[in-house]
């Protein structure tokens, strides 16, 4: 991928977004059509992870609909509304939007918009999609029915990423008298973390230090004087956009070795290290899906849209990217949820509650995957109406300079730990909200 190329795209203009709303996908929904209300980014300082994600949502879209006609003979639809990144316009595409005939998930990719629309789709009984964010006790579908945070809630990668560094050192219990410092980014999604390092540093007797960068991050000499002198052994980068690149070139600036610096899913993707160039040699970062091309479903992407100029990617470079790959995926979980659905409920437009349903079903084991052209491509997904995210299970990646490798088997999180404190906090807002606790699935 080229660097001037990849700048380019994260700062596409007004004319794109424009597009956004004609070229790129805006349809509607009418009989036997399955409708995707989708507050995309294109646009502002998070435009490289809206573009990629969204690309590669759509492109998965687009993909069944051209090779299978759609779902049970369902066709997919969509139409974008353009938020970058902020709350007002999300909610006001969300209150734009939903008016649609059969619409089936909303897919923010914001913890900020998320948190806004939780009362809303609520009362419309639509599900909401925060795949690896959003607010961590949703993941307690006994109290946020219509809320699903996929394959990975906060608190599960901040357990994922100690348990990681806990490996480099020799094992959990060699990380009592470490020093981390974690660099957050100064929003929502940034300080839903906060509590659960602290609870991790005391449970494991590692010293840990948090540091706020203000959005979007493009100073932060003050941050890394301050990490030099606290002198830690690993930094945790809890970034987003442009503060990653930043990030990295600031830390080679004050001397603090790239490889010591652990990313989050946030700060994993071709664009957070490409513009930091060799500063970025070395790094590490969680990820819920591997990097790269050759996965049969991406090749299948490749082949029957691309090849024929219609793929969403402005820049065909960045197909089997992280966000791209990403966006592959969650393609994948929302019409996998909508092909459950329909086999209870008959191969027709669903409803929001129905598709609900099927998300609460969704099952994909290894044999799944590899029928769905996704081996390799993430690890498993087991929802179930009480654990709205599934397993899980994350790994760590390395950048050689060129290319993310996958350096650690897939790490599970503490379970143990964590599960009471998602239900303390989502039963205390189901005592503030009034909202019955649910018991089974037909509650």
């Amino acid at each position: 991928m080229s660097l001037p190329r990849t700048i380019k795209m994260a700062l596409l203009t007004g004319t794109l977004a424009l597009s956004s709303l004609t070229g790129l996908g805006i349809q509607a929904a009418h009989a036997d059509e399955q409708f995707f209300p989708l507050q995309s980014y294109r646009v502002g300082p998070y435009a490289a992870g809206g573009t990629g994600f969204f690309g590669g949502f759509i492109d998965y879209l687009n993909l069944v609909n051209t090779r299978d006609g759609g779902v049970g003979g369902v066709k997919l639809t969509w139409e974008e509304g353009e938020t970058q990144y902020e709350v007002e316009r999300g909610v006001e595409v969300y209150e734009r939007l939903k008016t649609h005939p059969g619409i089936a998930t909303w897919n923010p990719l914001s913890v900020g918009i998320a948190y806004a629309l939780l009362d809303r789709v609520t009362a419309d009984k639509v599900p909401l999609l925060t795949i690896n964010h959003g607010r961590t006790d949703t993941t307690d579908g006994r109290v946020f029915k219509y809320i699903f945070p996929l394959l990975l809630n906060p608190y599960s990668e901040t357990s994922g990423i100690v348990n990681y560094i806990g490996t480099k050192e020799g094992g959990v219990d060699k990380l009592k008298g470490k020093k981390i410092v974690v660099l957050y980014h100064g929003s929502p999604y940034g300080k839903e973390t906060i509590p659960i390092y602290e609870l991790l540093a005391k449970k494991y007797g590692f010293t840990v230090q948090q540091i706020e960068v203000p959005h979007p991050g493009n100073e932060q000499q003050s941050q890394w004087l301050a990490i030099r002198r606290a002198k830690p052994d690993y930094v945790v980068l809890r970034g987003w956009g442009v503060m990653n690149p930043v990030a990295l070139k600031t830390a080679q600036k004050t001397g603090f070795p790239a490889d010591h610096i652990i990313g989050n899913v946030w700060s994993n993707s071709e664009e957070d290290v490409i513009p930091a160039g060799d500063a970025a040699k070395g790094y590490v970062a969680i990820t819920t899906v591997a990097a790269g091309a050759q996965y049969p479903v991406v090749q299948q992407i490749t082949k029957t849209l691309y090849d024929h100029g219609k793929g969403n990617l402005q820049d065909k470079k960045r197909i089997g990217s992280v966000y791209h790959n990403l966006g592959v995926l969650n393609g994948i979980l929302n019409v996998e949820a909508i092909r459950i659905a329909q086999a209870k409920f008959g191969k027709r437009t669903l409803t929001g509650d129905e598709v609900r349903w099927g998300l609460e079903n969704l099952k994909i084991d290894e044999a799944r995957a590899a029928a769905l052209g996704a081996k390799g491509l993430f690890h498993s997904i087991n929802v179930t109406w009480d654990n709205h995210e599934g397993d899980g299970r994350v790994a760590f990646q390395q950048w050689d300079g060129t290319k993310w490798n996958v350096i650690s088997d897939w790490i599970a999180p503490d379970w143990k730990l964590l599960r009471p404190i998602i239900e303390k906090s989502s039963l205390a807002y189901a005592k503030e909200k009034n909202i019955k606790v649910r018991t089974s699935i037909n509650d």
